[in-house]
């Protein structure tokens, strides 16, 4: 067999303009980012540096910043929490629905529509009975007029009215991806468990749950980091409100560097969403690659 032997010069030559692209697209805003937390900026006129002293306020000094940071963990937890659901759904349609691709399909719906939209409908759903709320109104249709709530202006529950949105659009997302991962295990391995009396829950647990572990990660790092990076959906519901009550860290980096006009101080805040980022990441792989390991 003939084999193209390529020089290193060669490849290189293919691969710079790829890499100096992604360096300028990627990592040079990430340095710029780092560099304007540095200063005292409105993102306008003169810049004064003043060191790590926007660091130090953030993280000891700002009554907002630990509470948005509080926020988009559970942002993230919730959307995690969803994906065993969502990998429940997917093994249910795999065994008992005979053509599931349509399921699956209207399961995704959410995800198309664009934030902008599914926002302003939940808003709409959201609202007092008054104003053509229907959830409110369905609860007083059901004599459960005391369960009503002011769901997005309430500060103790407008943030898990969000969670809620978040959760239901992308739950298609990740039944998908679970589905098509469990559609990839060979049918050849089920058969044979079937033969050796492992069938149903039994073959589910101890052939598609392991088989299904580096699927599983792709949909954990992506709900995790899709999380931590939380802003249109909050943006379009609520701003932030009421009284920075949904306040995550995507939303307070942009109400302080654009309205309050506090660039350096708002790049501070992206610096540490950025080095969240990467530790979530790091933690989230050497976990599953431990998994990965045991049950290979």
């Amino acid at each position: 067999m003939n084999v193209l032997r390529v020089s290193a010069w060669k490849i290189a030559a293919f691969i710079l303009p790829s890499v100096l692209l992604y360096v300028g697209v990627v990592f040079v805003p990430i340095l710029v980012s780092f560099y304007s937390g540095l200063l005292d900026w409105n993102g306008i006129g003169e810049s004064t540096f003043v060191g790590l002293n926007n660091f130090e306020r953030l993280l000891f000094h700002d009554p907002v910043f630990w509470p948005s940071v509080r926020r988009t963990l559970m942002f993230a937890f919730f959307s995690m929490a969803e994906i065993p659901f969502a990998l429940f759904v997917a093994i249910l349609l795999n065994r008992f629905v005979r053509k599931p691709n349509f399921l699956v399909s209207s399961y995704f719906l959410p995800v198309i529509l664009s934030v902008v939209v599914v926002g302003q409908l939940w808003k709409t759903i959201y609202n007092p009975a008054s104003m053509g709320g229907m959830l409110n109104q369905v609860l007083d249709w059901l004599q459960l007029s005391g369960w009503t709530r002011s769901w997005l202006t309430d500060p103790a529950i407008a943030m898990y009215s969000l969670y809620f949105v978040a959760l239901w659009q992308y739950l298609g997302y990740h039944v998908l991806i679970q589905f098509t991962g469990i559609q990839n295990i060979p049918s050849d391995i089920y058969e044979a468990a079937k033969i050796d009396g492992a069938d149903g829950l039994k073959a589910d647990w101890h052939i598609t749950l392991p088989m299904n572990i580096p699927i599983f990660k792709i949909s954990v790092v992506l709900a995790f980091i899709g999380s931590l990076q939380a802003f249109d959906m909050v943006m379009v519901m609520t701003g932030g409100g009421p009284a920075h009550a949904t306040e995550v860290i995507s939303t307070y980096m942009y109400n302080m560097s654009f309205l309050s006009m506090k660039y350096g101080y708002g790049s501070a805040i992206a610096a540490f969403l950025v080095v969240l980022c990467l530790l979530a990441t790091m933690i989230i792989n050497m976990a599953f690659n431990r998994l990965e390991k045991k049950y290979t």
